[in-house]
């Protein structure tokens, strides 16, 4: 299957990371453009980040590790280093508060500069960008073995509905939500899906269009109003979607509008499961009311893509994400296999595990 990285670290010199840069598919263009952001420039990375340039929990965390890495080469050699990957981290950590990862990420960075001070600049530079790849790494194999329990749960000729994109485009290969899809194809059952546009940024029509197309998969885009006359008219047979956050209890932070497509779900019989690496449970968040609800600019809903859709002066709340509970979730599926209820308790054992 032919899957477009969305972030990458590109070394200059064959056989060592550094110098380097961080290379981000810029999926804002996206399906009309195939366009790269190459830059060491932490605002640019910021700015990618902050502006979905670069979306999904996981490819956040990857973004962010490297643009760290990649910012570090840039400190002035008078410069104290391990004080500005600190400052350059605490950067990153204001672009967005919603996934996770992207905290997860930084942090594992700032431990590994502090657990390697002793080494000269260039040193804790290449083991920054080392670290940073090594995350990357993980991932997608995090992201593949999430695809392989997934994939369990679906029979040949089912048909999955999704929302937003949790596919390779928000990680760094093979996706979360949409890895058993994936899995499933390799394994020889045919499987079809249907994905929400997923208003007001259209990451749906967009980007998960695109990628299944690109992939080979049987992809057929509805508007976000229609999900429940397809689950009436029985087409669904699972809804998988991804996370940017899952609090300990098992409640559920995801794009806007997944929790009204977990309702519809619930009242329809059909399974509702999550789907991302345990980088996305926080246990420090006992429930979904302790996870933060990024509020998005009013432009993106009444100037959306650059035309004038609402009145001017029109009032605008536009959360980002909503919670599910977990109530309405009959799985989380991670690397290590498919948390059921009491998700308390199996969730704590996978990241005790």
């Amino acid at each position: 299957m032919d899957r477009v990285l969305s972030v990458e670290w590109i070394a200059e010199q064959e056989g060592k990371l550094v110098p380097g840069h961080v290379r981000i598919l810029d999926q804002t263009k996206l399906p009309s453009d195939i366009t790269y952001i190459n830059t060491t420039d932490i605002d640019m990375v910021w700015d990618a980040i902050k502006t979905l340039q670069v979306r999904g929990a996981p490819a956040i965390g990857v973004a962010a590790a490297m643009g760290l890495a990649a910012a570090a080469q840039n400190v002035p050699a008078n410069a104290d280093l391990l004080a500005e990957i600190s400052r350059l981290a605490d950067r990153l950590a204001t672009s967005r508060p919603t996934a996770v990862n992207l905290f997860w990420a930084l942090d594992r960075m700032k431990r590994v500069a502090g657990e390697h001070s002793s080494l000269t600049r260039v040193e804790l530079i290449e083991r920054l960008a080392t670290e940073a790849v090594a995350i990357r790494d993980e991932d997608a194999g995090m992201c593949r073995s999430i695809g392989v329990h997934g994939a369990q749960l679906l029979n040949d000729g089912d048909t999955i509905l999704t929302h937003c994109n949790a596919g390779a485009l928000a990680t760094s290969e093979y996706g979360t939500a949409l890895a058993p899809v994936y899995a499933a194809l390799e394994q020889g059952k045919k499987i079809s899906v249907y994905a929400d546009e997923t208003r007001p940024l259209l990451q749906g029509a967009r980007l998960t269009t695109w990628e299944l197309m690109k992939s080979g998969v049987d992809v057929t885009l509805i508007c976000d109003n229609m999900a429940a006359q397809v689950m009436k008219e029985g087409r669904i047979d699972a809804v998988l979607v991804g996370a940017d956050r899952i609090a300990a209890n098992g409640d559920a932070a995801n794009k806007i509008g997944t929790y009204g497509v977990a309702l519809l779900a619930r009242a329809h019989d059909i399974p509702f499961y999550v789907l991302a690496p345990t980088s996305t449970i926080d246990p420090a968040a006992p429930d979904g009311n302790a996870i933060p609800i990024e509020e998005r600019a009013r432009d993106e809903i009444t100037m959306g893509f650059g035309k004038l859709t609402a009145p001017a002066d029109t009032k605008v709340y536009s959360p980002a994400f909503d919670v599910t509970p977990a109530r309405l979730i009959a799985g989380i599926i991670c690397e290590k296999g498919i948390a059921r209820p009491d998700y308390i308790e199996s969730l704590a054992a996978f990241l005790s595990g």
